[in-house]
């Protein structure tokens, strides 16, 4: 069965071309997967996509109004069709047979000349940066090597004092018919012409610096500003500072991707910021202060007595600046008690002395009524 390809789009068979674009895009903005991820709005895309293709071309509509479906295979059942109340087999429209036997448009539709001056592709560059300009913004340097307007011809591709001249094989029309005898009869097929591309007009005196082409590559400097907060991976955009188009066409982007090199002290998470400081076992027992140097200023944080090991210390405000809106993340101080190893004889004699007086000289299991300690009190004739 044909598609409902109006319905798709939620337009009438009366529909003008203007009333089918307009439908097309309003669906397009709401249905398009980087607005809308869901899989569902996925495969309704390809559908209005599938609906535009067919409605906006006059020969694909046509086949539609007369009940087949110019996607479905071998042209899909509308009358005439399998489904269709002829039966005499699959409608296939005229443009469809065309292509087939000679892989082109056909008929005497023309396509015109191909234009020499096509928009030119985006460019993306690497940029590593160090966290304090992740976090805080720079304006960088960066070199770009890529494809810019030539100076001499301006995009032309001519050589100075010559022009265009047009294309004696296809006169202009930038594609060249020939006739073949089909059991359809005469048919008469049009192909892009191979001497002038498809463009209709020949260069017959190339421009020496671009050798025709319209641009030329060099390498140029540019400063890129870079907002505070990126994180690593992300890319900035630059509006038409890529790639030169063919013929003087407009410029693409420029895409700067930041690499965040590794901070020998701090890991980031987002917009926070973690790193690890070793405390010796009697500072954490008895307390003490530490000095910590951050992005942007030293903080001097306490650590109260008795902190345990693996304790972590939050320092509000000290992270990275969020990116979009105020204020900035935390900085989290990850406390790791080190134990002494090697003691002199005094060390050790006090501190077994510190242990009795404290009454822990002798290691006990836990008493939270875990195996253990159930072993331990059936033992003791509890």
């Amino acid at each position: 069965m044909a598609k409902d390809y109006y319905g798709i789009l939620g337009v009438s068979r009366e529909a003008t071309d203007d009333e089918i674009k307009r439908a097309y895009r309003k669906l397009a903005r709401q249905y398009h997967p980087d607005v809308n991820p869901d899989p569902e709005a996925h495969e309704k895309f390809k559908d209005i996509n599938a609906a535009y293709e067919v409605l906006s071309d006059d020969q694909k509509r046509q086949m539609v109004d007369l009940g087949g479906d110019p996607l479905a295979p071998g042209g899909g059942g509308g009358p005439g069709g399998p489904g269709g109340p002829g039966g005499a087999g699959p409608f296939v429209g005229f443009q469809d047979i065309m292509d087939a036997f000679f892989g082109t448009a056909a008929g005497g539709g023309s396509r015109g000349p191909r234009p020499r001056t096509r928009p030119g592709a985006d460019a993306i560059l690497r940029l590593e940066l160090d966290l304090v300009e992740t976090a805080f913004g720079v304006e960088a340097p960066i070199t770009v090597d890529t494809a810019v307007l030539c100076t001499q011809c301006s995009g032309a591709g001519t050589a100075p004092g010559t022009h265009l001249a047009t294309c004696e094989t296809c006169a202009g029309r930038g594609e060249v018919q020939s006739v073949q005898r089909t059991f359809l009869g005469q048919v008469v097929s049009s192909r892009p012409c191979q001497t002038c591309q498809g463009h209709g007009t020949v260069i017959p005196h190339p421009c020496p610096t671009c050798a025709g082409d319209g641009r030329i590559r060099t390498r140029r400097s540019l400063t890129v500003k870079i907002p505070a907060g990126v994180e690593d991976g992300m890319r900035i955009r630059l509006a038409q500072q890529g790639e030169v188009g063919p013929g003087g066409g407009t410029a693409g982007d420029l895409y700067v991707e930041i690499h965040e090199r590794p901070h020998d002290v701090y890991s980031r998470k987002g917009d926070d910021l973690h790193c690890r400081v070793t405390l010796p076992m009697t500072a954490a027992a008895l307390g003490t202060r530490l000095t910590i140097k951050t992005l942007d200023s030293e903080e001097n944080i306490e650590v109260k007595a008795g902190t345990q090991p693996a304790s972590t210390l939050r320092v509000r405000g000290k992270g990275v600046p969020h990116l979009r809106g105020q204020g900035r993340g935390e900085l989290f101080v990850h406390l790791d008690v080190k134990t002494p190893t090697k003691l002199t004889p005094d060390q050790e004699r006090m501190l077994r002395d510190f242990a009795k007086t404290r009454g822990e000289d002798i290691a006990e299991l836990s008493k939270q009524g875990g195996f253990f300690s159930r072993m331990r009190d059936a033992f003791n004739g509890h």
